[in-house]
């Protein structure tokens, strides 16, 4: 990989490589363009409007520092047409990859407490799902996630709004926001009630906190797959617990460094990850926001782990499994990256 010929090469196929994410945030995932436009319609946000503000804005001083910039940027979302278009364009951008199904992480109580319309939110997005498959070929599918800064309150909201107003592409329920002074257990009856309902879980975990709260979303809050868990390379038996149970990990190299969860991408636990035989996917998480996207995080994965172009579409398989999609769907896209893989030359 230190020969640059070899690297545009594997550049090339992660372009084409048809991809499956699993990681990814809603508001987070809104790109300069579409953010400028809002920040433009919206003059009283603190977002600036001009695109060369707007990327020394997404430069973060720390985890809390980067949530405070989230928020302000959710404050550009203030009506059902800002929702359609975000959702819309995000599916845009996933094209644009070569991204073909993704699960995208929605904050509704960020919006229906901002005033937006509970149904007339739902609504919104199930218009730009059904757009972008028909229109992008992109099948999305929500998890809707807890804010976990706003508390017990916006659990009982996010609850609600997943039981009782359930869009057809709601198939998970998670816990995002700062970990820190955020304990998973108090979420448990939460996350019950959901997964009675038949969500998967997905929160959260060992981010920017231990081992110990990767263990508390496993055992509180019957998590399936973690999002991030960047600290289980610190405990060997939390690995040999993940790998045996097939429990994935959502891996965002990139976001770990700009939130300061790791110091460096040499220091990224992803190896570690991987030869404990855990089943590893990689994400962007907030693409925009951290100056990446998909293919990006790819290539920094194939770079800290040694991948040439089988290793990489490995990953995009990983990816697949770990998903909940239906099993026709991993069938087909399964196969359609093993027909991509074989015919690379």
């Amino acid at each position: 990989m230190s020969d640059s010929a070899p690297a545009r090469g594997l550049d090339a196929f992660i372009a084409g490589l048809p991809k499956a994410e699993l990681h990814v945030h809603h508001v987070g995932s809104a790109s300069p363009r579409i953010v400028a436009e809002l920040a433009a319609r919206h003059p009283d946000s603190a977002v600036p409007a001009d695109p060369a503000a707007l990327a020394e804005y997404f430069e973060f001083q720390d985890f809390a520092h980067f949530i405070q910039v989230y928020l302000s940027v959710v404050d550009l979302i203030r009506d059902a047409e800002d929702v359609r278009l975000l959702t819309f364009e995000v599916a845009r951008d996933m094209a644009r990859q070569n991204v073909r199904y993704a699960e995208l992480t929605v904050t509704p109580y960020s919006s229906t407490r901002r005033g937006i319309p509970e149904r007339e939110f739902m609504a919104a997005i199930e218009d730009a799902r059904k757009a972008a498959e028909a229109e992008l070929g992109v099948t999305l599918r929500w998890c809707f996630d807890i804010p976990g800064e706003a508390g017990l309150p916006s659990a009982d909201e996010t609850l609600r709004l997943a039981l009782d107003l359930r869009p057809d592409g709601l198939v998970s329920f998670g816990l995002g926001g700062p970990e820190i002074g955020v304990p998973r257990p108090q979420f448990k009856p939460y996350f019950e009630r959901a997964r009675a309902a038949g969500l998967h879980s997905v929160p959260h975990a060992g981010e920017t906190t231990g081992p110990e709260t990767i263990w508390d979303a496993l055992r509180e809050l019957g998590a399936e797959r973690i999002g991030h868990g960047t600290s289980a390379a610190c405990d060997p038996r939390l690995l040999d617990h993940l790998a045996e149970h097939r429990i994935p990990l959502e891996v965002c190299p990139t976001s770990n460094i700009a939130t300061r969860a790791v110091a460096t991408l040499d220091e990224h636990p992803i190896g570690a990850m991987v030869a404990a035989g855990v089943l590893v996917t990689v994400n962007s998480d907030d693409p925009p926001m951290f100056g990446t996207d998909l293919n990006t995080e790819y290539a920094v994965a194939a770079r800290l782990l040694g991948l040439d172009h089988h290793g990489v579409a490995g990953l995009a398989r990983n990816a697949v499994e770990a998903s909940f999609l239906d099993a026709a769907g991993k069938t087909r896209l399964a196969a359609e990256i093993d027909a991509y893989a074989a015919a690379w030359r």
